[in-house]
């Protein structure tokens, strides 16, 4: 197994998303390594110490990802024994031609604290919590969008980064047997259908995740999640309300699908 690091002056969230990105493209298992917060010489050198242990030990070079702001400490990384990539001026000094601008390196500025994004993403996921599972049904008004969806086809995560990420204010809802059954919205939820949009789930699926929460129960059993999937499904069709299958999309590729079907503005930056 080959080992990839991500290494950084900051969160190491920009070489982790780029890093695994390029990485996903190849069919190869690897041993990933995050370290932040890599702000001084001596911390620099640890790291490539640890990074020529690594070498020595496995016999392959690893591959590491870093983005530095001190361009002393990029070059103590650089000089590790391993095949090393620096995405954050890779692509610098072409957007200086174009823009006519020098850029002002300044520690931490991709993912430091904007106070009036941090305030939204804050009120946000306060949102999120209060209006999580139908727990509050009082103030949708306030709702940017109201997920809706049966019991564990995941309203609540997909709720939660939408607010965490984008400062989206997401409330869910939970369709129940009873609600299913009428055919109908459920009375709380009528005024605000322009913002319900639903997430469905393969049935196999969904009892596995059952299954954990409540096995060998009516709620888990594989009927059961046949029927409530196939009603929730006749139900976003009847009142034409938008909805995605979320069994073969992570959280973080619902919540983009969401935003980019809904036009939803986000409030990240």
């Amino acid at each position: 197994m080959r080992t990839a690091f991500y290494i950084s002056d900051g969160t190491a969230i920009t070489s982790e998303v780029f890093g695994h990105a390029t990485l996903s493209l190849f069919p190869v298992e690897f041993n990933h390594k995050t370290i932040p917060f890599v702000e001084t010489e001596a911390k620099a050198k640890e790291v490539k110490a640890l990074i020529n242990a690594t070498s020595q030990r496995e016999g392959e070079k690893p591959l590491v990802f870093f983005t530095f702001v001190n361009h002393s400490l990029s070059e103590i990384i650089r000089s590790a024994d391993a095949v090393s990539y620096d995405f954050l001026t890779a692509f610098s000094d072409k957007i200086q031609d174009e823009l006519k601008v020098a850029p002002v390196p300044k520690i931490h500025r991709t993912h430091s604290m904007h106070e009036k994004s941090y305030d939204f993403r804050i009120d946000a996921v306060n949102y999120a919590l209060t209006n999580d599972d139908g727990a509050n049904i009082k103030n949708y008004a306030e709702a940017d969008i109201i997920l809706v969806g049966v019991s564990r086809s995941g309203k609540t995560p997909t709720s939660l980064y939408l607010a965490l990420q984008y400062g989206i204010k997401a409330a869910n809802y939970p369709l129940t047997e009873d609600d299913l059954e009428t055919g109908r919205l459920p009375t709380c939820l009528t005024a605000y259908k322009q913002k319900l949009f639903g997430l469905t789930i393969d049935p196999v699926r969904l009892a596995d995740i059952r299954q954990r929460r409540m096995a060998n129960s009516k709620y888990a059993s594989l009927k059961q999640c046949r029927i409530e999937v196939r009603e929730v499904e006749m139900l976003y069709k009847k009142h034409k309300l938008p909805y995605l299958n979320s069994t073969h999309h992570s959280v973080e590729e619902i919540s983009a699908k969401i935003i980019s079907d809904t036009g939803l503005e986000r409030r990240k930056y």
